[in-house]
């Protein structure tokens, strides 16, 4: 467990659902008495909300990928210092809507189209700034062509990312596929194809056994 408290983040592709179970789950984890933070990335602390507008708002190509894992690491730092390690220090549970993993699938793997291996850059630039993993990650899976649909359906200012298309998107749910794969002992994914009831039942199902008690 990371310091005093939990660490727990949701995981997934655009349209995935990811943003309405982390709500859930903590809305769900309140009325059972538990102290939780709710948070999301980019953003989680006022400068990484300013970091957030840059990043999720203009053309697709406005930034490179290698200028989006700069500013993504900074968002991360500033969201680390003033939210995340405060409240674990505090004994808290916090669930983050998006971490470190978002960042080496977006921008370490599907953005990948210079040569050079930008996951190593993803994981250096981690290892020098951030420094700690999810104690717990929900990855909601979804196929891309729903995931697509859904997010384009919400209609804001936020879609760059969905202007790459659903090829990018398919990368993306491989990529995610392959993290939890590789890391069983922190991933739990559920399918997030149908209700938001039935999957908001199935995420606190997948986590009876991996939260603590009280």
């Amino acid at each position: 467990m990371s310091a005093a408290g939990l660490f727990l983040t949701f995981e997934g592709i655009d349209g995935s659902g990811k943003s309405t179970q982390a709500r859930r789950l903590a809305d769900t984890l309140r009325a059972e008495g538990r102290d939780v933070v709710l948070t999301r990335e980019p953003g989680g602390s006022p400068g990484a909300e300013e970091i957030r507008a840059l990043v999720l708002q203009g053309e697709p190509d406005r930034w490179s990928a290698e200028t989006e894992i700069l500013l993504f690491t900074a968002a991360r730092r500033d969201h680390l210092e003033r939210t995340i390690q405060p409240a674990l220090a505090a004994g808290k549970l916090v669930i983050s809507d998006r971490f470190a993993d978002s960042t080496r699938m977006y921008q370490g793997l599907a953005r990948n189209r210079a040569p050079g291996d930008l996951r190593r850059l993803v994981d250096t630039l981690h290892d020098l700034m951030i420094g700690i993993e999810p104690d717990l990650t929900v990855l909601i899976d979804i196929d891309p062509v729903t995931g697509l649909s859904r997010a384009l359906s919400r209609r804001t200012v936020e879609e760059r990312f969905e202007g790459f298309g659903c090829d990018f998107l398919a990368q993306m749910r491989a990529g995610f596929l392959e993290l939890a794969a590789a890391a069983p002992d922190r991933f739990v994914t559920v399918p997030g194809d149908d209700t938001p009831d039935r999957v908001a039942e199935a995420v606190r199902a997948a986590l009876t056994q991996r939260l603590p008690h009280g």
